[in-house]
């Protein structure tokens, strides 16, 4: 298969590649729809060499001519197929109506959908709806995939999960839930929102032969955030370094709970910063430095103080276990107005959505109850739209934001938002957001850049994630991660 793009479309501009690669770029469209299919089977004898029972589920449309050219190229190659058709096959139009005949042609057979239509099979192909579904499943489709999630043989799906929308992610009543999809022509937005990280499976990626000019004409709504991101946050160090040139950074936080001020001062180091500072109630500090005394815990007492320790850094991370207390107001409100290069995170935010202010200098770091403040929303109206809800929160506080998640979206500081498909489960831990905060400080303090800063911050603490989970995601805890992040700033980004 091809790689995964950096880029990623609405499927209104993949659909309009499609046409593009047809009409100016001279390649039939069952020519696509073969390549589709070759790509398709080769997945399937790639990851299930040992299946030799196939059931092809087949819908209506061109995601349906797909799954009957997998179902002739899998009976030419010696396989057990079987083809059920929730739509009458006899209704396809064009390149599908044509894939179709060929797989008649062969001898094949469509089978209208039963109860027993998935019975002995080893494997499952998806190609019920593709990327058109607009409205809630309903009937047979949603019967077949109702008993389709109920089984356990591996389901690939072929360009999206069935039920999945394109665009938002959003499972339309039921979806697919599947083992791999393979994603063809271009990246959909769908892959990243909603619901879709729950039925994706492992995604891979076939690019049809088309040109790149194809899809350069079209202009993406979000980037995969990569290793070559990484790369420009961590460039190679001089030998005559000291650790003044490598980000001088202070943590505002642990009044409230110290743990999370040291997991994300350590976090700090751990990525690279040559000096990590702790501004600290003095009851915290022997909590902070204790098996740590790299980092340096102060208690500043007053926020004129604060303010000249954060006019003297590089970067500050304020928030983690800070509290929202009259003390912790006024140590935010310090650091707002001094700091050149801040990280919101935490308690400040729940400071910051009861006394707003802007700030083009800051990153702000929410998970969606946090977006769901700022934006005096519902945790359920954030995740619907994650996209517009870091757009939203950019447009009312300013700087860049960091929708943390499954999938995080960067937003703000970049001309296209990012995503981050990186990380796991087990990240889902306390403390894994503080983590990601001390991250988010050093790469600010050592570049100066907040939307190269946030888009490296995510891709670093999601790979620290990914190496943890080697272990086993259940039971993972955010010092794991930490644990990890020295060997992941030092891997060979490129």
């Amino acid at each position: 298969m091809d790689p995964l793009p950096v880029e990623v479309y609405s499927a209104a501009s993949v659909r309009a590649m499609d046409r593009r690669a047809i009409e100016a770029g001279g390649i039939p469209g069952y020519t696509l729809m073969q390549r589709a299919g070759e790509a398709a089977l080769a997945v399937a004898r790639r990851h299930w060499p040992a299946a030799r029972s196939i059931c092809v589920l087949c819908g209506a449309g061109n995601n349906a001519g797909d799954g009957y050219v997998v179902a002739r190229l899998a009976r030419a190659a010696g396989l057990d197929v079987r083809v059920t058709a929730v739509s009458d096959p006899q209704k396809l139009r064009a390149d599908a109506a044509r894939a179709y005949a060929d797989f008649t042609a062969q001898g094949g057979q469509a089978q209208p959908f039963g109860a027993t239509a998935f019975a002995g099979a080893e494997l499952v192909v998806d190609a019920l709806l593709g990327t058109g579904v607009d409205r809630p499943l309903e009937g047979d489709f949603a019967e077949a995939i109702r008993r389709l999630n109920a089984r356990s043989a591996p389901v690939l799906a072929l360009d999206i999960p069935s039920g999945i929308d394109g665009d938002t992610g959003e499972a339309r009543g039921v979806a697919v839930r599947a083992t791999r999809t393979l994603a063809f022509l271009a990246l959909k937005s769908g892959y990243y929102l909603g619901d879709a990280p729950d039925h994706l499976g492992a995604l891979e990626f076939a690019g049809l032969g088309v040109a790149d000019a194809v899809r350069e004409a079209e202009q993406p709504v979000m980037r995969r955030i990569d290793g070559r991101v990484a790369a420009r946050a961590l460039p190679p160090r001089q030998r005559s370094a000291h650790k003044g040139d490598h980000g001088r950074v202070l943590v505002v936080g642990g009044h409230a709970m110290p743990g999370a001020a040291r997991l994300a001062g350590e976090a700090a180091l751990r990525c690279g910063a040559g000096l990590v500072t702790v501004a600290t109630a003095e009851s915290a500090r022997p909590a902070i430095v204790a098996g740590r005394p790299e980092i340096i815990a102060v208690a500043p007492g007053d926020a004129g103080t604060l303010a000249r320790l954060a006019s003297a850094v590089d970067a500050v991370a304020v928030g983690p276990g800070l509290g929202t207390d009259g003390e912790a107001a006024r140590a935010f409100d310090a650091v707002a107005e001094a700091s050149r290069a801040l990280v919101v995170d935490a308690d400040a935010l729940t400071l910051l959505a009861a006394r707003p202010r802007r700030s083009d200098a800051w990153i702000l770091t929410p998970h969606p109850g946090e977006a769901a403040r700022l934006l005096g929303s519902t945790v359920e109206a954030v995740q619907r739209d994650r996209l517009a809800a870091a757009r939203a929160i950019v447009g009312r506080f300013g700087g860049t934001c960091v929708l943390k998640g499954a999938h995080s979206l960067v937003d703000g500081s970049v001309p296209v938002p990012w995503v981050c498909d990186r990380g796991n489960p087990g990240m889902a831990t306390a403390g894994s957001g503080d983590v990601l905060t001390g991250v988010l400080a050093a790469l600010l303090a050592a570049t100066g850049d907040p939307g190269l800063a946030a888009a490296a911050g995510v891709f670093l603490h999601a790979e620290a994630g990914d190496r943890a989970a080697r272990a086993g995601m259940r039971g993972m805890i955010a010092g794991d991660i930490v644990a990890e992040l020295r060997g992941v700033v030092n891997s060979p980004w490129s």
